[in-house]
């Protein structure tokens, strides 16, 4: 996986694809905006991403991980060459990992907003916030150990303080929340926790969910979400036919 490093004069560069001796890093969740406002490997590796509007949402996360003591984080618009199909095919099946791995994962919402100082304004924009609607963000959720949410920068709690909210909004089982094995949970409920949410690319619906259930398939884009899903639904079954 590739990294940003934050520099001492709070400069972002991309590390090298690291293979082995990953360093402790935080995460990034976030939902992505228009593809023109948001920073990509090619931005970061031309020097231009700084002038996008996403850029702000990269150095929140950098800034807020040296205030924890990390040096290193991960977002995925500009960590991944996704011009590289091998690169991202690789992504995709360790994203699962890369969150569960992360030190702590930070959810951004953009939706949510900052002058609302009392939480008994801003939680109503909390639970319709766009971010419990996608699909990627299901896995975020669910695979980091330690979840925080910010408002543009400001904490509003983490996964913990804002516990029974988030099963009211996503029908997320409170035991999963905590931190339960989701090899423990049935395939009926995963699917379920999945179903009200969408991705920009349809087959992405299946192929979000592979870390949620353990397993790997090649991405086929264009193959469509039926498909996809089917694929996803075939390797499952054999793997609880077989028990592995």
């Amino acid at each position: 996986m590739r990294l940003l490093e934050r520099s001492p004069d709070g400069e972002l560069r991309l590390t090298p694809n690291l293979t082995k001796d990953i360093p402790p890093y935080a995460i990034l969740s976030h939902t992505w905006g228009a593809d023109d406002t948001e920073v990509t490997f090619q931005d970061m590796m031309s020097g231009t991403g700084r002038e996008k509007l996403g850029f702000e949402k990269m150095q929140f996360c950098a800034d807020q991980a040296q205030r924890d003591g990390l040096q290193f984080c991960w977002v995925d618009t500009c960590c991944i060459n996704k011009d590289s199909s091998s690169e991202l095919q690789e992504a995709i099946n360790s994203m699962f990992r890369w969150y569960q791995r992360a030190t702590r994962c930070y959810v951004y919402f953009s939706d949510v907003p900052t002058h609302l100082v009392s939480r008994h304004e801003w939680e109503p924009y909390f639970r319709g916030s766009r971010w419990f609607t996608r699909g990627w963000t299901l896995q975020e959720l669910l695979a980091p150990r330690s979840v925080e949410f910010f408002a543009q920068g400001r904490r509003l709690g983490d996964r913990d303080s804002l516990l029974y909210e988030i099963h009211e909004v996503t029908g997320i089982a409170i035991a999963a929340l905590q931190g339960r094995d989701l090899a423990q949970f049935d395939m009926e409920d995963k699917f379920q926790w999945a179903m009200s949410r969408e991705t920009s690319r349809e087959e992405d619906w299946a192929y979000c969910l592979l870390g949620i259930f353990g397993v790997f398939i090649p991405l086929i884009y264009g193959e469509g979400k039926e498909h996809a899903v089917s694929r996803l639904f075939e390797v499952i079954s054999k793997r609880e036919e077989t028990g592995m």
